[in-house]
C-alpha cells in the first residue's frame, strides 16, 4: 500500500530563505512529490511532527490547509489502490491530478545545451535552427509534448514542404531531432509512451546519392597544376590527403596539429563524435604532410596553415566560426580545381571521405575496419559504401553477358527495312 507524507525541501530554499512544503506518495521505494504551494523558513519547520511550528505567521491556518490537501491525497491513493493494485506511484499521482503538462521547448533548450557544453557548436546550431522553426510554426506560443500529435506533425510537415520549401531527407532529419527528444522524456519519466506520436508517424526519405571520386578522377585530380605556396595547392593538398587519410573531415583536418603525427600514425579525436582515432598514414599522406614542415614548426603547430596559430582554441564559437569560414573558402578552390581536372562531379571537401571509403572497400579493407576508421557509431552507415561498391561490380560484370547471335532471319528483316532518308 502506498503511504502519503508531509516534507520540506530544504534542497530547495527561495532567495527569500523559504523551503516548499511538498506531499509526497510513496510505495516499493519509489515516490512521487507533489506542490502544496507552501513555502516557509526552514526553522519553523518541525520535521519530527511534519508541521509548521508556533510563531510563523499564519501557521495554524496554513497548517489546516496543508492537511486538508494531505487527507484529500490519501482519499485518492486508497479508491485508486482499491480499483488497482498495481498502480506506481507515478500512476497514483496522474490518477489524482492528470498528467503534468511537460513543456517542449524547455526541454529541446536543455537538450540543445549539453551539445554546447560538448563543444560540438555545429550540432548545437542545427537543432536550435529545428527548434526555432517549430517556434515559428506555433507562433512563439507555449508548447507542451502532449501538445503534439500524429495531426501537428502532419501540419508541420506540410508547412515546412510548402512554406519553407524544404527537402524531404531535410524535414527527415528536423523530425529525427524531435523523435529523439520524445524518446529522452520518456527514458527520464516525463511522458508516457502513449504520449509519443512518432509510433503512429511515419519518417519519410528519399534515396541519396553518395558522389565520390574514382581512381582515374582522382589521378587526375592530383595531377592539376598548381602554383607552389598558393592557397589553391593547400587546398588541392588537403583533399588529396583527406582521401587517402582515412576520410577525416574537413574540421579534423584543418584542426590537426603537428602534435598529433609522430612520422608515420596520425593520432586524433574527431570532433563530430569525439572518437579517439590512430591510424597508419600510407606514403602519399605522408608526402603531403612533409611538404609543409619546416625549421620553425613547433608542435601546437597547424600541419595544413589555413588557421592561425594565434588563434584562442578553447573559445568554441570562434573555432566554429574560422573552419565554417575556411570550409568555404577551400570548397571553392576545390570546385575550380575538379574543372581544370575535367571532373564534371560537384566537388566539395566531403567528397574526400565517400572516396576514402569505396577506395578502401574496393581494396579489399574489411567494412568494420574502414567503419572504426570513419569513426562512425553505427556499421550501417559504412553499409551504405558497401551497397555503392556492390552496385559498381554488378554493373562491371555485366561485360560477361552473352550476346545472342542475330539470325539470318533477322539479317534479312533488317537489311529490307526502309531506310531513313539522308539529311542536308
Amino acid at each position: 500500500m502506498a503511504t502519503v507524507t508531509v516534507i520540506l525541501r530544504t534542497d530547495r530554499i527561495n532567495k527569500k530563505g523559504e523551503a516548499p512544503i511538498n506531499l509526497c506518495i510513496i510505495k516499493d521505494r519509489k515516490y512521487k512529490k507533489i506542490p502544496t504551494h507552501v513555502k516557509v523558513d526552514p526553522k519553523f519547520w518541525d520535521p519530527k511532527k511534519a508541521l509548521i511550528k508556533k510563531g510563523c505567521p499564519n501557521w495554524q491556518r496554513l497548517n489546516k490547509y496543508i492537511y486538508k490537501q494531505k487527507d484529500d491525497l490519501e482519499a485518492g491513493v486508497l479508491d485508486g489502490e482499491t480499483k488497482i493494485k498495481s498502480l506506481t506511484v507515478k500512476d497514483l499521482k496522474n490518477l489524482i491530478y492528470g498528467p503534468e503538462p511537460t513543456d517542449f521547448f524547455k526541454f529541446a533548450d536543455q537538450a540543445c545545451e549539453t551539445y554546447l557544453r560538448a563543444g560540438q557548436v555545429g550540432t548545437y546550431d542545427k537543432n536550435k535552427s529545428i527548434i526555432k522553426k517549430v517556434k515559428d510554426f506555433v507562433e512563439e506560443k507555449p508548447l507542451n509534448f502532449q501538445d503534439i500529435d500524429v495531426d501537428f506533425l502532419t501540419r508541420y510537415e506540410i508547412d515546412c514542404q510548402v512554406e519553407l520549401k524544404n527537402k524531404v531527407n531535410t524535414i527527415h532529419k528536423d523530425m529525427k531531432f524531435i523523435r529523439k527528444l520524445f524518446n529522452d522524456a520518456y527514458r527520464l519519466d516525463l511522458i508516457e509512451h502513449k504520449d509519443i506520436p512518432f509510433n503512429k508517424f511515419k519518417l519519410k526519405t528519399e534515396k541519396t546519392h553518395r558522389e565520390y571520386l574514382s581512381e582515374d578522377e582522382l589521378a587526375a585530380f592530383e595531377k592539376v597544376k598548381t602554383n607552389p605556396g598558393t592557397r589553391l595547392e593547400l587546398h588541392k593538398d588537403m583533399f588529396v590527403f583527406a582521401a587517402y587519410a582515412g576520410g577525416l573531415r574537413v574540421s579534423d583536418v584543418l584542426k590537426l596539429t603537428w602534435a598529433n603525427f609522430d612520422g608515420e600514425n596520425i593520432h586524433v579525436s574527431v570532433q563530430k563524435t569525439k572518437a579517439q582515432l590512430s591510424f597508419l598514414l600510407p606514403d602519399k599522406a605522408v608526402e603531403i604532410i612533409n611538404k609543409y614542415k619546416t625549421e620553425q614548426t613547433t608542435l601546437t603547430d597547424y600541419i595544413f596553415p589555413m588557421l592561425s596559430n594565434d588563434l584562442k582554441r578553447d573559445d568554441i564559437f570562434l573555432m566554429d566560426n574560422e573552419i565554417s569560414t575556411a570550409t568555404a573558402y577551400i570548397n571553392k578552390n576545390l570546385k575550380t580545381l575538379a574543372s581544370n581536372a575535367g571532373i564534371t562531379k560537384k566537388v566539395s571537401f566531403h567528397i574526400s571521405r565517400h572516396t576514402w571509403a569505396t577506395r578502401a572497400l574496393t581494396k579489399g579493407i574489411s567494412i568494420d575496419k574502414v567503419s572504426k576508421i570513419l569513426g562512425h557509431s553505427d556499421i550501417s552507415e559504412t553499409q551504405i559504401y558497401a551497397k555503392i561498391i556492390n552496385e559498381e561490380l554488378n554493373k562491371a560484370m555485366q561485360v560477361f553477358n552473352i550476346q545472342k547471335p542475330v539470325t539470318e532471319k533477322q539479317e534479312s528483316e533488317e537489311k529490307s527495312a526502309p531506310q531513313p532518308e539522308a539529311q542536308n
